[in-house]
């Protein structure tokens, strides 16, 4: 714990709810309104499409090469602090320049320190709600809510001021986050024993991560299935709007799909533990194939609700479900890499190509562009199960002479549930 948080008498579930408010006011800011911030500077929308996809495309390798640096030091919350102050440098840049390249280099700086704050700060929840018993749902869930308010905050905003502002929010909220980052998150240890080990053995435990079938078939599913949200994120509200659904219905059907995501973290994380990680990428995985499969045949309004409800299974059951699976097949040593790549792959190289696969696809099929994302989900499903299947294999052995007459400790998530 830090020293004035002691002295403030904060837990570490109220610093981390701090901590995860501050870096979601970023976000909450950043994906929904760059595009208007863009377009007022004079970039057309391919260019926009340019920019946004560029840290995407190249997460697979910053993210990893990034988590590797990170572990390189004493203490997970110092490389956050220079991180966001960096990501705060890079969006403040967008003030600075009118055409495409300076966008693209200052985006692809701000966006790419940003994203690997995430499964950094995820590492710390996650240990820490396994060791004081908390819900990490709680915080993470937090992060989402203050995503809704800084949205909708900007939307109100923007009524009298200048798009000028979205760059700002953005710089600011780094900044504040990188403050928070200092003074609310624990003090964790990246490695127990204190030392630091050689870049050469962080980039080995590296490789033994991606050598690792099983480890790569839940980055791969986890993948999937997050990706399999690009058509709905770039082409909802057109469709709907097409289906005569006025605006502020749909903003209401975004804040059902969100408000359904942060009440999944917050009340539903014991179901989780019972279940384990495998059976709720099941879950999730299941859930997004009746949903695009549905989306695909223009529900009407009413049914759109429910189905937006889904929302708290397709996004945030599949979440929360890669963080403990990456989290039990990864080795402690190897956390931060392990998260780096499931984040770089499920929010980075997966979605961006679904991005830039559906803007075309939308423009051939329509609505029926979600049934490719509904085949996505399902190969995520047979990955899922595939999962499954090794969970139950691992904790039930074949007897052998070997193992004959030795107690086998099952591999579940029990192993990662509170006590």
């Amino acid at each position: 714990m830090t020293a004035r948080a002691e002295k403030a008498g904060l837990s570490t579930l109220v610093r981390l709810c701090l901590f995860y408010s501050s870096i979601y006011l970023s976000s909450g800011v950043s994906l929904p309104y760059i595009g208007t911030f863009l377009r007022s500077r004079g970039m057309s929308g391919g260019e926009i499409g340019l920019i946004l996809a560029a840290p995407l495309l190249l997460r697979p390798f910053t993210g990893p090469a990034l988590a590797v640096w990170a572990d390189g030091f004493t203490l997970r919350r110092t490389p956050m602090v220079l991180l966001l102050i960096g990501a705060g440098l890079g969006y403040a840049g967008l003030l600075l320049g009118a055409n495409l390249w300076w966008f693209m280099l200052v985006w692809f700086v701000g966006q790419t320190l940003l994203s690997t704050v995430s499964p950094l700060i995820d590492v710390i929840a996650l240990r820490r709600a396994r060791t004081e018993n908390f819900n990490y749902g709680i915080p993470r869930g937090t992060g989402s809510t203050a995503f809704i308010a800084a949205n909708l905050a900007m939307g109100v905003i923007l009524t009298f001021a200048a798009p000028t502002i979205i760059a700002i929010w953005i710089a600011a909220a780094c900044f504040i986050g990188a403050v928070a980052a200092a003074l609310a998150v624990p003090p964790e240890r990246v490695h127990a024993d204190g030392a630091k080990p050689a870049r050469a053995e962080r980039w080995k435990g590296l490789g033994e991560l991606v050598r690792d079938r099983t480890f790569v078939l839940a980055v791969v599913t986890a993948g999937l299935v997050q990706g399999s949200h690009a058509f709905y994120y770039g082409f909802s509200a057109i469709l709907w709007r097409k289906q005569g659904i006025s605006e502020p219905m749909i903003g209401v059907l975004w804040g059902v799909g969100v408000a359904t995501e942060v009440g999944f973290m917050w009340f539903l994380e014991p179901l989780r533990r019972r279940w384990g990680p495998e059976r709720f990428l099941v879950l999730g995985a299941a859930a997004a194939v009746i949903r695009w499969t549905a989306y695909a045949f223009a529900p009407p309004l009413w049914a759109l609700f429910p189905l937006q409800m889904l929302h708290a299974l397709t996004f945030a059951a599949s979440f929360l479900a890669s963080l403990r699976l990456i989290e039990k097949l990864a080795p402690p040593a190897n956390a931060s890499a392990a998260q780096a790549i499931n984040s770089a792959l499920s929010s980075g190289l997966t979605l961006g190509v679904a991005t830039l696969a559906s803007g075309p696809l939308f423009d051939a099929f329509g609505r029926y562009g979600y049934v490719s994302t509904a085949f996505m989900a399902l190969l995520g499903l047979g990955g899922a199960v595939l999962l499954t299947r090794r969970a139950k294999s691992n904790a039930n052995p074949p007897i052998s002479p070997a193992n004959a007459g030795v107690q086998v400790e099952p591999m579940n998530d029990a192993s990662l549930a509170e006590p």
